[in-house]
């Protein structure tokens, strides 16, 4: 036997009326013994009627084969007959099987016309073995031509299995939706429930985000506290300091009373020690300006061969053993660098001084270097090193490493902390590097200026704020160039009445003014959405006390006026729109 054989179940013709009844049961008894459910059974041989009824009524002389497929598992029917297109011939047939079968492709081959109705069979249904569809095949041959009483009989039972399905369904439906009412019942009680506590817990974040907030404003009162309390006592013992030393110096000056070798040898601790004092009180000072935002960068072009000529001269006479050679090398032409060298000449006497005490033989030693776009000043000495679990921790304030050389090294360990504090408000940073027994390297990074940016940036417009009208024209010349449009305020409400006429590309703004001050314009600039990202450049007489005008606050550029020529102006003007634009970003 063939495939083509063996997938075909039967073929009747399909011509009159009766032969509608005949596909119509024939084609419940194939569903059925292939293994389709009551109800696709019964959808099978509604589609068959249809079609049928379609064909008769068109005097068509069809043919009708029934074919089990494997590939997927699947009964089709099959319809042919010649003559004109498919869709002139069936009608309500048509709209059936596409709503009840699975498939339906309608092709046309020379000038027969070709239906195949598809319903997919059940995966875990019964595969009929060929005995079984040997057998199904004479059940069909036998049976003879159906009467209309016969179909209707049929369609009756049809439609007793169809309600009794139904009912069955709507008593199933029934218990459904009395579980999902149950079952809503108790989800209203559960959101009931959970929005009790979620009210509560609401109360409790309100009343502990109170807490928090009156906790961080007292953290906050006394952190000023304390800086305060280090910058008062700090200034307040460097008088009677300065006074012991300068005392000691005296005695021990030409022109003074001669002195014993015992009592020179005294006035000479006393000197030391004093010394050591004030140089522990000015740590403890600068660590507390630094702290309270106070120290601003004041940069300048510096000359760093001027800087380690200076380094020299001032550590030469802290080196106190013959077995430690200190050397600071030439930086030469290549470095350049634009920063405050104040805070500069700070930590690297910081770093040397540090090296110095704690190596007993070998070098200490400074090179400078260009990196890239930063400035490298690398310190390295040969002394004893710092423990790995150590590292971290000497940038702790007041944190020191317990050693040998301690107790001769006299420190409040505020010295790294410091210099860490210097490189980040210098726009740089510090690392550190060691290996206990085989000496330290420290490295400070700082920014370079970079040739390629325009000097300074130009906008559109520009608006200068400030009560002193020399100082504007002043400010107006050097930024000749900057902006084609140039306004002038005398205080800050000229400058807000300015600013909602005319919104400027950048803005120069006096901190101390009467009436409403530069801090005042700021706030409500911040403010302001259509205002907010405006560059603002504060400049003063004098670095504002207790504010960091580069940090998250105020978030403008500064420049003071005792220090405006065009570098200064350049970086300023940089500083303001990097400001603005990190906030956007961020």
């Amino acid at each position: 036997m063939t495939t083509r054989q063996r997938d075909e179940l039967i073929r009747l013709p399909v011509g009159a009326e009766p032969d509608v009844f005949t596909i119509r049961r024939c084609g419940r008894e194939v569903a059925e013994a292939v293994g389709l459910e009551s109800q696709d059974q019964i959808r099978v041989a509604t589609v068959l009627s249809d079609i049928g009824r379609d064909l008769v009524h068109a005097g068509v002389q069809a043919t009708v084969r029934f074919l089990l497929k494997d590939a997927p598992p699947a009964l089709v029917v099959e319809f042919g007959w010649p003559g004109g297109p498919a869709d002139a011939v069936l009608r309500s047939g048509r709209a059936t099987a596409d709503r009840l079968m699975d498939d339906v492709r309608v092709t046309r081959e020379a000038d027969r016309n070709v239906v195949a109705l598809h319903k997919l069979r059940s995966p875990a249904a019964k595969t009929p073995t060929a005995a079984d569809l040997d057998r199904l095949r004479e059940a069909l041959a036998l049976r003879g031509v159906s009467t209309p009483m016969d179909e209707l009989r049929a369609q009756n039972q049809e439609l007793i299995e169809t309600l009794e399905s139904l009912e069955a369904k709507s008593q199933e439906l029934m218990r459904v939706n009395e579980e999902l009412e149950e079952t809503n019942h108790g989800v209203v009680a559960l959101y009931k429930e959970l929005s009790e506590e979620l009210e509560e817990t609401n109360r409790g974040v309100v009343a502990l985000y109170a807490e928090l907030n009156e906790k961080s404003s007292q953290l906050k009162a006394a952190s000023e506290a304390k800086t305060r309390f280090w910058s008062n006592i700090s200034h307040e013992l460097r008088a009677p300091i300065n006074s012991v030393i300068g005392l000691a110096r005296l005695l021990t000056g030409p022109g003074a009373d001669p002195l014993t070798d015992d009592q020179r040898r005294q006035v000479s601790l006393v000197n030391d020690a004093g010394s050591t004092l004030l140089s522990l009180v000015n740590e403890l000072l600068d660590t507390a300006k630094a702290e309270s935002g106070r120290l601003v960068a004041q940069p300048t072009q510096v000359d760093l061969t001027a800087v380690c000529l200076q380094l020299r001269g001032a550590l030469r006479s802290t080196v106190t053993s013959p077995e430690v050679k200190l050397v600071i090398e030439d930086p030469g032409p290549e470095p350049q660098l634009v920063t405050d060298e104040t805070m500069l000449v700070r930590i690297l006497r910081n770093l040397l001084s540090n090296s110095l005490k704690f190596t007993e033989r070998g070098e200490v030693r400074l090179r400078i270097d260009a990196d890239g776009g930063d400035v490298r000043f690398t310190v390295t000495d040969t002394g004893i090193g710092i423990p790995a679990d150590q590292q971290d921790r000497v940038f702790e304030e007041f944190h020191q490493v317990h050693n040998d050389l301690q107790a001769g090294a006299p420190g409040t360990g505020l010295g790294l902390p410091y210099a860490r504090r210097l490189a980040e408000i210098l726009g740089g940073g510090l690392t550190l590097a060691s290996e206990h027994g085989s000496g330290t390297t420290v490295v400070l990074r700082l920014p370079r200026p970079d040739p390629s940016r325009p000097s300074p940036a130009r906008v559109d417009s520009l608006l200068i704020v400030d009560d002193d009208a020399d100082f504007r024209d002043r400010l107006a010349r050097l930024v000749h160039g900057v902006a084609a449009d140039v306004r002038h305020a005398a205080d800050g409400r000229e400058a807000i009445e300015a600013l909602d006429e005319h919104r400027p590309g950048l803005i120069f703004l006096d901190l101390l003014m009467p009436g409403m001050n530069g801090k005042e314009v700021l706030q409500v600039l911040r403010e302001k959405p259509g205002l907010r990202d405006i560059p603002v450049v504060v400049v003063t007489s004098s670095p504002p006390d207790g504010l960091d005008l580069t940090g998250a606050g105020l978030r403008a550029g500064l420049l003071l006026k005792s220090q405006v020529t065009p570098e200064t102006l350049r970086l300023a003007i940089g500083e303001a729109f990097a400001v603005v634009a990190r906030t956007v970003t961020g």
